[in-house]
């Protein structure tokens, strides 16, 4: 399992799994409930793929933050997204030590940690699927780069 296909619809709670395109946008299946949505093209919608987190140097995919707290936490659930603040932020800093604390907000690790917690039981965030998807996403980058000219 991937999560190349898992949806954050803005305004809809919880996370979504694309199932197929139409005409005028796409029809999503809830992963909390099973229950499956139209979506239109104008709606706010993010790819957990496309997501990144600050650093002071780099943005980190999601991906990889996942992929940590999997470590972390030996494919168990992480911490609830319900802790206080402080509590969030050192479990955080745990995972992605150079996370950027001034473009980071402790709402955007409640997200990730909620999200984490709701594709773990699901086989979404498991180190395995997790390494596998990493490591596509090294060669798309790369197989970019080699497409992209270089400036002169």
């Amino acid at each position: 399992m991937s999560i190349q296909k898992i949806l954050a619809i803005s305004g809809k709670p919880g996370l979504y799994e694309l199932k197929i395109q139409t005409r005028t946008g796409f029809v999503a299946e809830s992963l909390l409930d099973g229950k499956k949505i139209t979506v239109g093209m104008r709606a706010n919608v993010s790819l957990l793929s496309e997501i990144a987190v600050y650093t002071y140097s780099e943005e980190v995919r999601l991906a990889e933050v996942f992929k940590a707290i999997a470590t972390k936490e030996n494919n168990g659930m992480a911490m609830s997204h319900k802790e206080d603040d402080a509590k969030l932020k050192a479990y955080f800093r745990e995972i992605l030590p150079e996370f950027d604390e001034d473009r980071v907000y402790t709402s955007d690790i409640k997200k990730i940690l909620n999200w984490y917690n709701l594709l773990q039981p699901k086989g979404f965030v498991s180190l395995e699927a997790l390494s596998k998807e990493v490591k596509e996403e090294d060669t798309s980058d790369s197989e970019l780069a080699k497409q992209t000219p270089a400036a002169e």
